[in-house]
């Protein structure tokens, strides 16, 4: 399953909504930053950054899925 935000992904977004996003909280979002496990933002301002809608549908998209019933999706 890959997710995206719209069709036309050429936004760029703020850090609460990064945080909206990705469910993470700023604290671990510049500790991925840090660790090169995260895509780094871009300045927009002198005190402002964003981050480009296409960099962060990558990141998620990477992301190992998850299934909701608990199950790791292998048949046994």
């Amino acid at each position: 399953m890959h997710y995206q935000i719209n069709e036309n992904s050429n936004y760029l977004l703020k850090l609460d909504t990064v945080k909206s996003f990705t469910g993470l909280s700023k604290s671990s979002i510049y500790s991925f930053i840090k660790n090169g496990s995260f895509p780094t933002p871009i300045r927009i301002g002198k005190r402002a950054v964003a981050w480009r809608t296409e960099d962060l549908e990558k990141w998620v998209n990477s992301r190992p899925f998850a299934a909701l019933n608990g199950s790791s999706g292998e048949k046994s």
